[in-house]
């Protein structure tokens, strides 16, 4: 007979859920469904949710970058740091957030180091996520962070961190300078050990005046620029074309188990794949799979900003591949993670898939 280990709303957790989770996830979960006395006194929780698109600067990687004359977005949004991951966890718990899945913003800097000093930023980063899971193993978890305009030194550094308490994904910009340099063979390998890890890739487009999307004339001018077009328009337009190209190179054919996060609900790219796959068609491109499975193929974190829209993508691609997403602490943030979510009265089943069971199933925890 399986053991009961409580309820979250209408639903039972069992032991084999509860082992599924894992401790960090499941011990939370299971302080909520403790203290009766305690929780009859005070007003119902707000839904625990793990948030995948949380950005942060640690302390010495900023310090390293001065050191290289390059400020860092710290300045403008000193949370980001982690010598503030308690008021970061204040934030946190007051906003109904139990998990922050820890990266790095479009300020990365592998645009312009040189390797070396790619790998010492990147070790820097990844040491640290790795000191904050220790500190407060519940709380954070964290992507790798990887030298990327090398792929024999990236897949060095994935190697030295892989397995390491805290770290359960991968995280990479879509582009640099608009070049797809990731479909290059040379970055097979390290595709090939992020899927033998389990590790998900999360990309994030990349800041800088060389990166924006459409060329500067167009997103960059003076007049787009007070907009914020660029971030509005030009990252989501990088993310569609990340995905489209993921499936038009066969890259999610050849690694049949590599697991992807868009950002920004996948950019504009749910909204046009069916033109998308209407251009294949009339060029009579072969697909392995029905455009829709590859569709299907990616996970889409929840910065919608509009209810309606993450309700369309919902619809699209299942409960399953949607995560919480909140952009923090950032410009551009969400500041009521779980809101939309649950502004859409979804089944229980299809709510909690999206607020945390997505992400305690992809991230392994």
């Amino acid at each position: 007979m399986t053991k009961n280990f409580g309820r979250v709303g209408s639903q039972a957790i069992e032991r084999r859920d509860f082992i599924k989770l894992g401790a960090g996830v499941g011990a939370m979960m299971l302080a909520e469904l403790s203290a009766p006395e305690a929780s009859a006194q005070k007003a119902p929780a707000k839904p625990g949710s793990i948030d995948v698109h949380a950005h942060w600067v640690p302390d010495s990687y900023a310090k390293a970058l001065v050191q290289l004359g390059r400020s860092t977005t710290s300045i403008h949004n000193p949370l980001e740091l982690d010598s503030n991951l308690n008021q970061r966890i204040k934030w946190m718990d007051e906003h109904g957030v139990k998990m922050h899945l820890l990266t790095l913003d479009g300020g990365m800097p592998w645009q312009w180091v040189s390797t070396e000093q790619g790998v010492h930023l990147a070790q820097l980063v990844n040491d640290a996520a790795t000191e904050a899971h220790a500190k407060y193993p519940d709380r954070f978890i964290a992507g790798v962070e990887l030298p990327i305009r090398n792929p024999e030194a990236s897949l060095k550094e994935l190697n030295r961190v892989a397995g390491k308490p805290g770290m359960r994904a991968v995280h990479l910009p879509n582009s640099m300078e608009n070049g797809d340099f990731l479909f290059q063979p040379a970055y097979d390998p390290l595709w090939a050990r992020c899927q033998e890890l389990a590790y998900p890739v999360l990309f994030h487009p990349i800041d800088g005046e060389e990166n924006i999307y459409g060329g500067k004339e167009r997103l960059g001018n003076q007049l787009a620029a007070s907009a914020n077009l660029n971030n509005t328009l030009g990252f989501p337009f990088e993310s569609a074309t990340t995905a489209a190209k993921f499936i038009i190179t066969g890259t999610l054919d050849k690694f049949p188990k590599l697991e992807i996060v868009l950002p920004h609900s996948g950019g504009c790219f749910p909204y046009v794949a069916g033109r998308i796959e209407r251009g294949l068609l009339a060029k009579k491109f072969k697909l392995q799979r029905p455009f829709r499975d590859y569709v299907r193929r990616f996970h889409y974190d929840s910065i919608a900003y509009y209810p309606e829209t993450l309700r369309f993508l919902i619809t699209l691609v299942g409960s399953d591949r949607v995560l919480i997403g909140t952009d923090d602490y950032a410009p551009m943030d969400v500041e009521e993670p779980n809101a939309l979510v649950e502004q859409l009265n979804l089944p229980a089943q299809d709510r909690d898939r999206i607020l945390w069971q997505n992400a305690a199933r992809l991230f392994r925890l």
